[in-house]
């Protein structure tokens, strides 16, 4: 089985987003408490290469990451993790919350390095978890106006009722997307400053890349596919900036800080709670993979 580039060679344990109640601390923790309701950050690099060094820790080849082959992850009881990755959680912020700062840490590292602002209009390529919380960062940062396209209705009505200023049905036939460009346009009201593919395939990224205007950028969030056939050249006549990123570095004090200040609010994306019984882990992995109303599926240990 392969999940990427990683390669699944033994039973493990996954999962990458939580939270708890810290039970038991190393003699030299200093920052933490026993009874601490904590986030953590799931993925340990090796402090010690230039990357890591730069302080570009995520993109550290010995990253060891919750979840990513060989490494076990989260969906257990207990876990153990360096103090350095875990960060305490105001009163006002649940534990449900503090396990949503790492789906929000994409979107937020997304919107950091793509500098979005006051003055940039913002167009998500795909409503799905990511593209909903790098909408809500998008707002967090000040994008004056936003627009969600995608596949699916429902998704696109979350995405609204979140507070994106337009919403857009595409479908995922390319000959469509001359048509589409047009409603993005109009909806927008002006020129698309950045673009956000939060999907990852031919046809997103075509659809992120012709709409952005000249001079603007196209993130590459969501990773489909790992090789696509796109307009490149066009874009590059149009000094279009494409960048990506890999998951995310620095970004939970911020996460946690937006939580607390109720500038970003997770809450709405948690669409469905189970126990961690195996019954009801079956339950709630047969729910995530209809898909349907579930967005974030969440096991209460």
């Amino acid at each position: 089985m392969r999940v990427a580039n990683f390669i699944v060679k033994k039973p493990m344990v996954i999962g990458h987003e939580c939270a708890g109640i810290i039970k038991d601390i190393g003699s030299n923790v200093k920052s933490l408490a026993i009874g601490d309701r904590v986030a953590l950050e799931p993925g340990i690099s090796c402090q010690t290469c230039n990357l890591c060094k730069n302080g570009t820790y995520n993109l550290c080849k010995k990253m060891k990451f919750f979840g990513s082959p060989p490494t076990n992850g989260s969906l257990a009881n207990q876990v153990v993790h360096p103090s350095n990755l875990v960060f305490k959680l105001p009163d006002n912020v649940s534990l449900e919350e503090g396990a949503m700062c790492e789906p929000l840490s994409v979107g937020v590292h997304a919107c950091r390095r793509a500098g979005v602002n006051p003055d940039t209009k913002v167009l998500i390529v795909g409503a799905g978890p990511i593209g909903l919380v790098t909408m809500l960062a998008a707002r967090a940062f000040g994008a004056p106006r936003i627009v969600t396209v995608d596949v699916d209705q429902h998704r696109l009505s979350i995405a609204k009722n979140l507070g994106a200023d337009g919403t857009i049905q595409v479908s995922t036939n390319i000959q469509d997307l001359g048509e589409e460009i047009s409603k993005i346009h109009k909806i927008i009201g002006e020129s698309v400053d950045i673009s956000f593919d939060c999907v990852g395939f031919d046809k997103t990224m075509s659809t992120a890349l012709t709409a952005t205007r000249a001079g603007g950028k196209v993130c590459l969030v969501g990773l489909g596919q790992s090789q696509m056939t796109i307009p490149l050249v066009a874009a590059a006549a149009r000094e279009v900036d494409v960048i990506g990123i890999f998951r995310y570095r620095n970004t939970w004090p911020l996460c946690i800080e937006l939580l607390r200040t109720g500038k970003i609010d997770v809450k709405p994306l948690i669409t469905h709670r189970y126990k961690f019984t195996q019954e009801d882990v079956e339950k709630a992995f047969k729910t995530s993979a209809k898909g349907g109303s579930a967005i974030k599926v969440m096991f209460n240990l």
